[in-house]
């Protein structure tokens, strides 16, 4: 139920020791998130070789994607890469119903936005546990 969420910057400075290192975190049961996806080197190559669970899109994609072909090109994209490499996608920044309509209809099952809740301090977050 933990999951890790490390930024492409992080993962892809030393790629050998990172591996090893997400290997051991993952035996201890913490899956691994890719967050920011696509902001930074974002090479292909790489989402196959480290042991991740889940990829985060960045919301950089995704504020124009009812509205930018390509936006909308790249977050399609990622639901194939998805399939192939057999991760969880969690698709950040969803503001709008529009956004949601449209990547709920992509077939997207993960959403993180202002559109569902905005950030709450933990005294706040607290309660919602319990209700």
């Amino acid at each position: 139920m933990i999951k890790l969420e490390l930024t492409e910057s992080v993962v892809l400075h030393s790629v050998d020791d990172v591996v090893e290192r997400m290997e051991k975190i993952r035996a201890l049961g913490v899956g691994i998130s890719l967050d920011d996806f696509g902001t930074g080197y974002s090479l292909l190559s790489y989402l196959k070789r480290l042991p991740l669970d889940q990829v985060k899109i960045d919301q950089t994609f995704v504020r124009e994607v009812t509205t930018d072909p390509g936006d909308a090109a790249i977050v399609r994209a990622t639901l194939f890469i998805r399939k192939a490499l057999g991760l969880q996608v969690i698709v950040e920044g969803v503001e709008t119903e529009a956004q949601f309509g449209f990547l709920n209809e992509s077939g997207f099952p993960g959403y993180q936005g202002y559109l569902f809740r905005r950030p709450l301090p933990i005294d706040e977050w607290e309660p919602l546990l319990s209700r």
